[in-house]
């Protein structure tokens, strides 16, 4: 596809087609948007931007020679990019500086594979965020970055990084907390008085 072409193309999944069939200019674009992410993810963890370039070049040839590989969670790939720069830069710093990895998280606090009803959950409350909302969060909570990490890797202003978060943690927990709202009042034992429903909560 000719690259002036992609500049119109917003969604990671229809990138990532491209990428499957060969085409060079939609990785060029791939890593446009996500080259700074990627190396701010690496250098958090190994605190040396040589390695961290390294990490860089491996994960974009991951994608151009495996690209089927590739786990796509709906249509953004910041997940994929933000586990895989984290997960090949832990490997990197185990194997030249075993533990020194007391202070990484290795793990979730929770398996998703293992708990898929709560992993569907999470997808589709995430799915009700805007692209930009779903990176900033996927950045501070799964890669644990900074508010000024997470400016830095995207380019954004500081405030505007924060206005997302606080927004789409606000609309998760509306989306969270709408389901499972009583729709009856609690009854006290004496079934005279109606308890609040937070009460019976």
């Amino acid at each position: 596809m000719i690259p002036g072409q992609l500049d119109s193309i917003e969604k990671d999944s229809e990138l990532l087609k491209l990428v499957q069939q060969g085409d060079q200019p939609a990785l060029v674009t791939l890593y446009d948007r996500y080259s700074r992410l990627v190396y701010s993810v690496s250098l958090k963890i190994l605190k040396d931007p040589v390695p961290a370039e390294d990490v860089l070049q491996e994960i974009f040839m991951q994608l151009w020679r495996r690209p089927e590989q590739v786990s796509l969670r709906g249509e953004t790939l910041h997940g994929w990019f933000i586990i895989s720069s984290r997960n090949r830069s832990i490997s990197l710093l185990r194997k030249k500086c075993p533990g020194v990895l007391d202070g990484v998280t290795l793990a979730s606090p929770f398996d998703m594979e293992k708990d898929s009803e709560r992993r569907l959950m999470c997808e589709k409350l995430v799915n009700q965020l805007s692209q930009e909302q779903r990176q900033v969060l996927e950045m501070a909570y799964l890669s644990g970055m900074s508010h000024t990490d997470i400016a830095s890797a995207t380019g954004y202003p500081l405030g505007t990084i924060k206005t997302r978060i606080r927004s789409a943690l606000k609309l998760l927990r509306k989306v969270w907390v709408t389901p499972f709202q009583a729709p009856l009042k609690a009854v006290s034992i004496d079934q005279k008085k109606p308890l609040p429903v937070s009460a019976a909560l």
